[in-house]
Parts: structure tokens; C-alpha cells; sequence
């Protein structure tokens, strides 16, 4: 199972203590991102090799081996868990960390380590860099005279002699070049949870971090359970027949729901129903004013919601992880579509996708193209305003089959051609 924390923040912030804690406690595999750098700057000063000199560092990180066991760093086979930390390798790794070869080097070598594995990482750009998708993200900051403070003692600690004024001058100097970098800046990613560690004791600081991980596993558990779809028992076939009649009933005294060319849906076979999203009205008008069943695929967050769950369940919708490659949805809309059931695709993968702009998914076709069925595109118009009406237009078939397979972009093509035949049915007349 992969669980991916991230754990970004400026230097001395207490990033390595805390992700170690929390490593322990949730027995996380630890990847110190920071002593990748600094192994790579080591090594760069062992054999004399300058910042300007690309030719040598591209060869130098083709044949480098950086490996982890427990708290101890190796460098081609030596350990060097103390020689990384020293004066030489600190007053140089900020600028060797901003190297594009090596930065990209060094992402490959951090994703390829954590692949499928339970892993905590700090750094400076692994929530919006090398891990965009993370599980969890946390953005540690403090003061920069609280950092100082800390990275002193630490030093003390191991033995390292550096004076706090200089301490202080080479943390505000990486703060500079962190932030202002052109590869991999530091900044706090958008969905991160944002601690600040000033004025908060290490282990403070570790049960609010431990908080959010807790929280987010709790929330991925109650996601899961949407990918078991519950049994279809005679129960479960009344529920599901008393709250559609229900709800639709009640749909159809709100919005008057007209609906045109259902003579264009396939017979006895399974099909795509691909429509245009305004709102999450939308998507129940399809569900509950048709005779017949539709599974919509819908983002995994409603499983989160109790009562979401519950109609989520009733109404067999499948869940999917936006932003990844889900396979477990995947297999889901394809055994539905080999058993003649009938899938709800909104291509523009959010509400009022055309309106922000956002890419069209091409999910539909592909799931179309895998399962050999056709797509029926529907133009929803109407305001959703209570009492006026509501209409859905379904269209002629899409065989995509008929679109010549030339590299990834028919997928692109194809899908166009499902979002522009949606959009002229919204601007049909009744």
C-alpha cells in the first residue's frame, strides 16, 4: 500500500526530528531527502568537481549510489551520516540542490525509494514537486532566530563546531536561495496544513502532525469502502426503488425534467451516457428520471459524507482518485460495462469545467475504447431554479472505434468530439 507525508519547511524548522519521530511511531519508512543533496555534495567536493562544470555532474550522478538503513546515510558504500553534516558540505549544498541535473536526478532517485511503500519525506518542495499527490502534507516554519537556536545545539550535539552568528547567517542565506530558486522553490503547497513551530515543543509539534495523519487515514478508510459495493439483496432493490420513485417524484414537481432522444440509446447492450456538469442537480436528474439504472462515477470524497455514502451504495456509484491512476475504478467501470449496465461520465471532470477552462478528461473514451461500447453525449440545459424546467438531449451514438488510433492524441480528438457534441444538444431547441 502506498501512503506518502511530506513534510516541507525551511531549514532548522525540526523537519528531520519530527519526521523520524513520526516514522517511528507509525513505522513509516524515513527517506531524508536533504542527505540525497548532501551526499551529492559531498561527493562533488571529494572528486573537485565546480558548480559550472554540467558535463561532470551529469556523469558523476549516473554513477552515484545513495542508500538509507535506519538513521545511517551511504555514500557508494561508505556511511557518511556524520561527513554530510559538516561545515564544507552545508555552505555548499543549498546551491548544489538548485542544479536542475541535479534535482531531477535526485526526484527520480526519491520517488523510485518510495514507490508503493509507507513512506515520510522532508524537503523543501516534496508536497508541490516530487510528491504532488501526497497522502498528507505538512508545511513547517518558525522564526529564523528559533531556527538558528536549533540547528546550534544540534550541532553541538555531533560534534559540530560552527558558531551560532554564522549558523544564523547561512540559515537566512539558504532561506534566500530556497525561496527564490528556480528548480524547486520553496513554498507551502495549496492543500498543505500550514505549523508554526516557534513557540511549540518537539513533542507539540509531533501529535499535531500525528493529528493529521490519523485524520487523513480515518478519511481514506471511509474512501475505501466505497470500492466494496454492497450486495444487491431484495432490500437493497426496494430501497433503491422507494428512493428514486421518492426523489424523482419530487424532481420532477421542482424542475419539470423533459427528456429528447431516448429513441437514440442502445438496446441490450452497455454504453457511456457522457453529459455536461452545472451542477450536482445534474447528475440526479439523469439518475432519477430515466427508467432505467445508471452507475455514475463520481470523485471518492462522497464516500466521506454518511448519508453520500449511503445513496452512493444504494445507487452503485463508483468512486475514483482525481489526479491518479486508479485502477480500482477502472476495473469496476469495466466489469459494469461488460455486464450491459449503463456508466455516467461528466467529461469535464468538475462543475462548470468549460467555464474554468479546465482540459476535457478523456476517461470516457477510454473505458469506451477498452470495452468496445459507444458513447451517447446529453446537453443539460435549464437554470435549476425551483419550478421552471429542465431539459436533457440525449444524442446519436459515438463509436470510437471509428477514430484512427495515431499515438495518444485520438484520445484527445475523440474526447473533443464527445464535448462539442454535448455542448450543440445544450443549444438544442425543444
Amino acid at each position: 500500500m502506498s501512503f506518502i507525508v511530506a513534510i516541507d519547511g525551511p531549514s532548522g524548522t525540526g523537519k528531520g526530528t519530527i519526521t523520524e519521530l513520526i516514522a517511528k511511531k507509525y513505522n513509516f519508512q524515513y527517506l531524508d531527502t536533504g542527505a540525497t543533496y548532501r551526499c551529492v555534495t559531498l561527493k562533488m567536493i571529494k572528486e573537485n568537481i565546480q558548480l559550472n562544470e554540467t558535463e561532470k555532474i551529469k556523469e558523476m550522478l549516473k554513477n552515484i549510489k545513495i542508500d538509507f538503513e535506519g538513521e545511517k546515510v551511504f555514500l557508494d558504500g561508505e556511511e557518511v551520516t556524520k561527513k554530510i553534516r559538516e561545515e564544507d558540505v552545508t555552505n555548499m549544498v543549498s546551491q548544489v540542490s538548485h542544479l536542475q541535473e541535479v534535482r531531477t536526478a535526485m526526484v527520480e532517485l526519491q520517488r523510485r525509494m518510495s514507490e508503493g511503500k509507507e513512506v515520510i519525506l522532508d524537503g523543501r518542495d516534496i508536497g508541490t514537486n516530487v510528491f504532488p499527490n501526497a497522502e498528507v502534507k505538512i508545511y513547517l516554519d518558525a522564526s529564523s532566530e528559533e531556527r538558528a537556536k536549533r540547528r546550534f545545539k544540534q550541532n553541538q550535539e555531533k560534534g559540530i563546531d560552527i558558531p551560532f552568528e554564522e549558523v544564523k547567517k547561512n540559515i537566512e542565506f539558504r532561506d534566500q536561495n530556497d525561496k527564490n530558486a528556480k528548480v524547486g522553490a520553496l513554498k507551502q503547497a495549496e492543500d498543505a496544513v500550514y505549523i508554526d513551530t516557534t513557540n511549540l515543543s518537539i513533542k507539540e509539534v509531533e501529535k499535531k502532525v500525528s493529528d493529521v495523519i490519523k485524520k487523513k487515514q480515518k478519511l481514506i478508510k471511509k474512501i475505501e469502502n466505497g470500492y466494496v459495493m454492497t450486495k444487491d439483496t431484495k432490500w437493497k432493490r426496494f430501497s433503491r426503488g422507494f428512493v428514486k420513485g421518492f426523489l424523482g417524484g419530487l424532481y420532477t414537481i421542482v424542475f419539470r425534467p423533459k427528456m429528447n432522444g431516448l429513441e437514440n440509446l442502445p438496446k441490450d447492450e452497455g454504453y457511456i451516457i457522457c453529459a455536461n456538469h452545472m451542477n450536482y442537480l445534474d447528475a440526479a436528474g439523469l439518475i432519477l428520471c430515466n427508467k432505467f439504472p445508471i452507475r455514475f462515477i463520481a470523485k471518492a470524497d462522497l464516500y466521506r459524507f454518511r448519508i453520500l455514502s449511503y445513496l452512493g451504495h444504494l445507487f452503485d456509484i463508483i468512486p475514483v482518485k482525481r489526479d491518479k491512476s486508479d485502477i480500482n475504478s477502472i476495473k469496476m467501470c469495466l466489469k459494469a460495462l461488460k455486464n450491459k449496465e449503463v456508466l455516467g461520465i461528466f467529461p469535464e471532470g468538475t462543475r462548470k469545467g468549460l467555464e474554468k477552462n479546465a482540459k476535457v478528461k478523456n476517461g470516457a473514451v477510454f473505458l469506451a475504447e477498452k470495452a468496445k461500447v459507444k458513447i451517447i453525449p446529453v446537453g443539460i440545459s435549464g437554470s435549476f431554479k425551483p419550478f421552471t424546467k429542465v431539459t436533457f438531449n440525449y444524442g446519436k451514438p459515438i463509436d470510437v472505434q471509428e477514430f484512427k488510433k495515431d499515438g495518444s492524441e485520438w484520445l484527445d480528438k475523440a474526447s473533443n468530439k464527445v464535448m462539442n457534441d454535448i455542448i450543440m444538444l445544450t443549444k438544442k431547441e425543444d
